[in-house]
């Protein structure tokens, strides 16, 4: 399972949060806002056909932020900030994702 896939399962679990990723995806910096099971760029153009991962398996995950639902780019309800990776995997754990 790719990390943007195990994130977008746990999205689908909790469907109250939103993540925010930042990553480099092929040299490039993104940030991917992750909601109820679907990824998109903030940055990038995302793909029309869902299949088409937004965080491919060589994306390197700087940092992830959890949010209260809806998103409001204006004023965003942060939960935690600055999750790495490694600090991430607990949680997909504990929803088994």
């Amino acid at each position: 399972m790719t990390p943007g896939f195990r994130l977008e399962q746990y999205t689908l679990r909790r469907p109250e949060l939103v993540l925010l990723v930042k990553a480099v995806i092929n040299g490039q910096e993104d940030e991917v806002l992750i909601f109820r099971g679907f990824s998109s760029s903030l940055m990038h153009p995302t793909a029309a056909d869902p299949e088409v991962p937004v965080l491919p398996e060589a994306a390197e995950i700087e940092t992830i932020d959890i949010m209260a639902g809806p998103y409001n780019p204006t004023a965003p309800r942060y939960l935690q900030r600055g999750l790495s990776w490694d600090g991430m995997l607990p949680l997909l754990k504990d929803m088994g994702v």
